[in-house]
């Protein structure tokens, strides 16, 4: 079986206390940059070997470099710079650090960081799969602020927004990488009243805002080599256990689950946030995988085994039971400030996946 695996992964893992000081030492200026990343490398190591020792085919750096699981990565993106926000975003009862992204120059993929940090993970990857996860490009188009004077319409931005997504997946490529995410927590706009209201705000309606998400995607993984498998995880938000947005697939599952050209598509289905599993009717490709995020990665306690087979055997109903995996509906640590759970509740969660996938899928 190639990737994504009957017992996967969305990607971040919770950052050790000692990535954490390290971090805090480098902004106050008590150690370098190198000596950051000689600790961030040690740490990387360690968790690497955790996940295969758990029974992890595809392994991650747990996004350990990063703040922010989106931020990063876009802010290294030519054109596009992080700034100081006035106020963070909004999740259930709690707020994020007040940072933005926008752009104010041509966007464009050059010399981008997060190439040597997959080099270094595909370095210590062994016979495993390196995976990595990068955001949406949807995440720029639609949570970016936009410079109007660079881009004063929609399609010249789309446009050099796809180009650089295209170099992007080149360079990985080039660089080793065979399994690449895409994170997008705007699809969720689409999925409740609250979504639809940020949506007219904008100036904008569902109907020429969902083909728009679509041909960036598709676009974005036109050029794509044959032998890279290329996932998206769909996301509702998640900060410190905590979430934006609610409401099932239903309004976008035409596009979602039959218009995208992705080889898997990772999916939010532990609560009863995320609806029921009837889009994945619109699944109309065998070989589109459709991961379960059935397992939590926002608190601790394990899920009853029986429960979480019973709910794969409904989604068996509307999708190919070998079309079908299982995953932690999210990452442990979208940001570096992690979830609200203990590492050893984390590896938990991770094994907890792995077994019922071995008993689902023999």
């Amino acid at each position: 079986m190639t990737a994504p695996f009957y017992a996967d992964h969305v990607g971040s893992f919770l950052r050790p206390e000692r990535v954490k000081k390290a971090r805090l030492q480098k902004e106050n200026g008590e150690i370098t940059a190198e000596q950051l990343r000689a600790i961030e490398d040690e740490e990387i190591i360690r968790l690497v070997e955790k996940q295969k020792e758990a029974g992890l085919k595809a392994v991650t750096d747990g996004e350990m470099r990063r703040a922010w699981w989106h931020f990063d990565f876009l802010a290294g993106l030519d054109g596009v710079e992080l700034f100081e926000a006035e106020e963070g975003i909004q999740f259930k009862g709690v707020q994020t650090k007040a940072h933005g992204i926008r752009v104010n120059g041509k966007i464009d993929f050059t010399n981008h960081p997060m190439i040597e940090d997959y080099k270094f993970l595909h370095s210590i990857k062994g016979n495993h799969i390196a995976k990595f996860t990068i955001p949406s490009p949807n995440m720029l188009l639609f949570r970016g602020t936009i410079d109007e004077k660079v881009y004063p319409d929609l399609d010249s931005l789309l446009n050099d927004l796809v180009k650089a997504y295209q170099k992007a997946i080149q360079a990985f490529y080039d660089a080793g990488c065979r399994y690449l995410q895409l994170d997008d927590t705007a699809w969720a706009v689409f999925f409740s009243e609250a979504g639809k209201e940020q949506i007219a705000k904008r100036g904008q309606n569902p109907e020429t805002l969902l083909p728009l998400f679509q041909c960036a995607i598709n676009e974005s993984v036109a050029n794509k080599p044959e032998d890279m498998v290329i996932t998206m995880h769909i996301c509702r938000g998640n900060f410190k256990s905590t979430y934006t947005a609610s409401g099932g697939y239903d309004a976008a599952a035409e596009v979602i689950f039959g218009g995208l050209n992705v080889d898997g598509l990772f999916l939010e289905f532990d609560d009863e946030r995320s609806g029921g599993f009837e889009p994945l009717k619109f699944v109309n490709r065998p070989d589109l995988k459709i991961v379960l995020g059935l397992i939590t990665s926002k608190y601790g306690d394990l899920e009853e085994p029986e429960a979480i087979k019973a709910r794969i055997a409904e989604a068996a109903k509307y999708a190919p039971l070998e079309q079908l995996c299982l995953s932690p509906q999210c990452g442990f640590a979208s940001t570096e400030e992690g979830n609200l759970l203990t590492e050893e509740q984390q590896w938990a969660k991770v094994r907890h996946v792995v077994q019922i996938a071995n008993d689902v899928w023999k």
